[in-house]
């Protein structure tokens, strides 16, 4: 006993004149804009680093 397709569709409807087609989208738009941000971000710290000996000494003193 799951959400039927006529529960979703009256719940979009809902979303829909309650928020309007113009913020759901503006919505929808800043969350890929946070998932590519997020997949890029992930994406850079895949690179290794190096590490210089010079500033760890730096550091402890």
């Amino acid at each position: 006993m799951g959400i039927s397709f006529w529960q979703i569709l009256i719940i979009v409807a809902l979303l829909v004149v309650l928020f309007g087609r113009g913020k759901i989208s503006q919505l929808m738009g800043d969350v890929a804009k946070g998932v590519k941000s997020f997949k890029k971000g992930i994406n850079e710290d895949d690179e290794p680093k190096s590490i210089d000996k010079s500033e760890d000494e730096d550091t402890k003193h």
